[in-house]
């Protein structure tokens, strides 16, 4: 059953209260904290050593791992956790929060079409977690979603009462 949210980041039909959505949103800003740490991590990794990426992730094609490909994996990878950080801290920014999702949803097709159009990383652990990871992470931030957009018309209506 797929819940429609409502005033106060409250799905019709449970009863969640406004608290618990804030908690959730907590824990979805701690989450992105930690997927941005990890991807820091896998950037520094793909920097120091490209083999990283034809041992752990494109292992179905490995000769086309060199360190030009590995840099510019680093490079998308370091982006993407910096936009993933800055939306941990600012949770409330529509357009940052979008933008994040986004990059979810680009590592999800991204891995998706390595795994099962171009066939260069076979589903091993090493491409399960990024798929795992970007998965939860999309349906995190559309469960989230609605808060964000009642968080951005609460601000809004102060903004309007104000002038």
């Amino acid at each position: 059953m797929v819940a429609h949210l409502t005033q106060n980041c409250r799905p019709t039909g449970i009863s969640y209260s406004p608290v618990m959505m804030s908690k959730f949103m907590n824990v979805l800003r701690s989450w992105l904290l930690m997927v941005s740490l990890i991807a820091m991590g896998n950037t520094v990794q793909s920097f120091r050593d490209h083999s990283f990426l034809s041992e752990k992730l494109y292992t179905g094609m490995p000769q086309f791992v060199n360190g030009l490909q590995a840099r510019t994996f680093g490079i998308w990878t370091l982006l993407a956790s910096i936009i993933r950080c800055a939306c941990a801290i600012d949770i409330h920014n529509k357009t940052l929060y979008h933008i994040t999702l986004w990059t979810f949803v680009l590592a999800l097709g991204h891995f998706l079409s390595e795994a099962f159009i171009y066939k260069t990383a076979p589903v091993t652990i090493g491409v399960m977690a990024p798929l795992i990871v970007a998965s939860v992470s999309i349906v995190g931030m559309l469960i989230g979603y609605q808060c964000i957009s009642e968080h951005q018309e609460e601000v809004t209506v102060r903004q309007k009462k104000r002038n």
